[in-house]
């Protein structure tokens, strides 16, 4: 996932996350996107200071997904993102 990406799915409510599901991104009172470690709370900024580099590779950017199953018991079920308008899109 590119910064856009990244923004628009936090925005939408989507709960993201970097390399794991330990690492949450989202958006705090001042409207600054950050990543957390949910464990102890350590935080750092999405972006360095221009705001275009991610702090971390777009490839470890995630969406996360709660399901249920048909026995009613709650899953996870993670979805990367999509390669579309990606510029490695469809190599391989």
């Amino acid at each position: 996932m590119n910064v856009t990406q990244i923004k628009a799915a936090v925005d939408a409510g989507k709960s993201v996350h970097w390399a794991n599901e330990g690492y949450r991104v989202h958006r705090d009172a001042l409207g600054q996107y950050l990543i957390t470690y949910l464990p102890n709370g350590s935080t750092i900024g999405l972006t360095d200071r221009s705001g275009r580099r991610l702090n971390g590779a777009e490839a470890d950017f995630f969406i996360s997904v709660s399901t249920r199953g048909a026995d009613g018991e709650q899953g996870r079920e993670v979805r990367g993102a999509t390669s579309e308008g990606h510029p490695d899109a469809g190599t391989g």
